[in-house]
């Protein structure tokens, strides 16, 4: 894939969009994600990425990422934030991505050169790359897992035996840690969060250390350049009038699983991950099926009239009906209008290992995974 500059802001809302695609319903707020580029647009700085062949095989890259909660806070959180003095961040959270790279840094007594998101999301992929903006160093076009996911271990070093600690951490608040060493990775997941939960949302961290030439073996390629193709798609079909839902469904080569209005939703914010249920009824063709999808951040289960319908890690993703703009799950609202989308996951996510850490049963459904193609037909 060749590289790519955003220098416009219709560029970075467009990428933005693509990203909020991808994250299927989580992975931070778009809104965030675009104020993050436009900061470093308006610096004078270059915002874009370079192909994974551009990279030498002695630099050393590194993956900044928020980790924690979306979920809105509602009143007895905010009063009980008050009585910490957490009242007015320091550090928004391109800043908090850069601080957690420096002290990863100082750490490690390494300097760092490139940027590898951890995800396609909106403020987790635009976020990373801003931080590595501002620090001089390139964002590489591609990450680790080509969508979206809530916990560190669905992610390809993983998959392929990479070490991921250390981890820097740094909330919106200025509280730094240190997760040194743990005796998986799956704990060192659950610290994190639990760091992130104290400071009641999103920490910004950063750690898997890998050379260039590890990045080849594990980095999933050309992703970022998709999530612009796709966002750019999205907003000239809308444009031209045409309809969005099913033209991007078509660009995608995935599927219409629902379209209809949104009549309940039931969420929480629990140990540093935002869960709930969402319930679509049917419209027009889709008339007559109740359609209910699980997330935790991300959505990860549909059901068709109660039934076991499409499931992670095939993307599942929530768009308005009208306009095909993607809907993070903390702006879902009863009464919306959607379209529920799915499509195949990338080919290196259908292995054993994330079978293992990102189908419904590793969530604790009795369900067994059944490949997004085979419910709705061969493509």
């Amino acid at each position: 894939m060749p590289s790519k500059k955003l220098t416009t802001r219709q560029e970075a809302e467009d990428f933005v969009r693509g990203c909020t695609f991808y994250a299927t319903g989580g992975g931070g707020l778009p809104e965030n994600g675009i104020r993050s580029l436009i900061s470093e647009m308006e610096a004078g700085r270059t915002v874009g990425w370079v192909d994974i062949n551009e990279i030498p095989d002695d630099a050393l890259a590194v993956c900044p990422f928020l980790m924690g909660s979306i979920a809105p806070h509602d009143e007895a959180t905010i009063n009980e934030m008050k009585s910490f003095g957490m009242i007015n961040g320091v550090n928004p959270e391109k800043e908090r991505l850069m601080k957690a790279v420096q002290e990863l840094e100082i750490y490690t007594g390494k300097k760092f050169s490139v940027v590898v998101p951890i995800e396609l999301a909106g403020a987790n992929t635009p976020g990373p790359m801003a931080a590595g903006s501002a620090l001089g160093m390139v964002t590489v076009d591609g990450d680790y897992t080509s969508r979206a996911i809530p916990e560190i271990i669905q992610i390809t070093p993983y998959y392929k035996g990479k070490n991921c600690l250390p981890i820097a951490s740094v909330d919106e608040w200025g509280n730094i840690c240190i997760i040194k060493e743990s005796t998986s990775l799956r704990v060192a997941e659950r610290i994190g969060k639990l760091i992130s939960a104290a400071g009641y949302g999103l920490a910004g961290q950063a750690g898997i250390v890998l050379t260039g030439k590890e990045l080849k073996e594990t980095v999933i390629p050309g992703t970022l350049t998709e999530c612009y193709e796709l966002g750019k798609f999205i907003r000239e079909t809308r444009e031209a009038g045409k309809n969005v839902v099913d033209e991007m469904v078509k660009m995608l080569g995935g599927w219409v699983l629902a379209k209809g209005e949104v009549s309940v939703k039931d969420d929480s914010d629990k140990g540093g991950y935002y869960w709930g249920y969402v319930t679509i009824t049917g419209e027009k063709e889709y008339a007559g099926s109740t359609y209910k999808f699980w997330f935790k951040n991300e959505n990860h289960v549909v059901w068709k009239n109660g039934n076991p319908y499409v499931m992670s890690p095939d993307i599942i993703s929530t768009v308005d009906l009208e306009t095909g703009e993607p809907i993070p799950n903390p702006k879902i609202k009863v009464g919306q209008k959607v379209a529920l989308i799915g499509m195949k996951c990338k080919p290196v996510l259908r292995c054993k290992e994330c079978y293992e850490v990102l189908t419904p049963q590793y969530f604790g459904f009795d369900i067994p995974y059944v490949p997004i193609e085979e419910v709705m037909g061969s493509r």
